[in-house]
């Protein structure tokens, strides 16, 4: 018996005990590459000209376009019908094609919306140039737009595909946002990495997060068992025109951060703010005071003796 023989007979035995093998002889799920090409699809799509290899002429887009739409719509129904057959439900195949169609059908509502993150990226970081640099270096777009992608699937019912395409985003960018949370136009998140989002949160319309900000779950609810409840609300709701700053913890299902309200880097907050609120440390002790008219972080930092922030 070879070296190898011996590995593959290890092998062998640790699928039989220990599981993490796909389902042979049953249903396949989700390929991994195919979801990470429906990925990259999506946003030639959204781009058309950006990603190319070639230039993309404008008589050309039309054909483009086509090209693009059959080739998701062919890829997104096997994947979605894979993923229901996961589920065990009995009518994969035709529910399949009715939620590739219903995707489909909002793509261009998601472009609009996902032109108002481009937007909000450019008018929030006075480093960006210009709105092709945006589109093309920044993480933000492509963590954003998958999230919005995948969040359709999920409140479609589709299981395991949505959580693959947000965390492509994921590998790629190092911002984790859960297809499940509910976020409002204009969202802005800075630099991406280390930023968490639950599946229960929501965030309004004109939000800017900073790098290593998370919005989680304070504890779990636990069943009979010991088991966390699932389904239940656990995450943050953040209201419109709210920024916060890096590295920022805000958690619980109960916790809301209100509108116009600033937090300021590295606090960790488990109690709702009302509306215009300023939230920062000051020594150690946790500040939660009324923003002044047009106040910003950085000019609250000046009044005050602490160490430096990541901004």
């Amino acid at each position: 018996m070879t070296h190898h023989d011996e590995i593959q007979r290890a092998l062998l035995a640790s699928y039989e005990t220990d599981g993490g093998i796909n389902h042979l002889d049953g249903t396949n799920l989700p390929a991994q590459e195919s979801v990470n090409q429906l990925a990259v699809d999506f946003m030639h799509l959204l781009f058309p000209g950006y990603f190319e290899e070639r230039g993309l002429a404008k008589k050309d887009v039309p054909a483009h376009v086509s090209h693009l739409l059959k080739r998701i719509e062919t890829r997104l129904s096997s994947e979605v019908e894979k993923s229901l057959r996961f589920a065990r439900d009995a009518s994969a195949a035709t529910r399949a094609r009715e939620i590739s169609d219903a995707t489909l059908d909002q793509i261009p509502a998601l472009r609009k919306i996902i032109q108002t993150d481009v937007a909000a990226a450019f008018s929030g970081d006075p480093a960006a140039r210009n709105v092709e640099e945006i589109i093309l270096a920044y993480p933000c777009v492509l963590v954003i737009s998958l999230q919005r992608l995948a969040h359709v699937l999920f409140h479609l019912g589709v299981p395991l595909l949505p959580r693959m395409l947000t965390e492509y985003a994921h590998e790629r960018t190092g911002a984790d946002i859960h297809p499940g949370a509910r976020i409002g136009s204009h969202f802005f998140v800075d630099h991406c990495t280390g930023v968490v989002i639950g599946e229960t949160a929501t965030i309004g319309n004109h939000v800017k997060l900073y790098q290593g900000v998370t919005l989680g779950a304070k504890s779990f609810e636990l069943d009979t068992a010991g088991n966390p409840v699932k389904g239940v609300k656990r995450h943050p709701d953040i209201g419109d025109h709210v920024t916060i700053y890096a590295h920022a913890t805000i958690l619980g299902g109960e916790t809301r951060v209100g509108e116009h309200s600033v937090i300021g880097s590295n606090v960790w907050l488990l109690q709702s703010v009302p509306p215009q609120s300023m939230v920062y440390f000051k020594g150690e002790n946790l500040v939660i005071r009324t923003r002044q008219k047009d106040e910003t972080m950085v000019e609250t930092r000046k009044l005050m003796d602490f160490g430096d922030w990541m901004i």
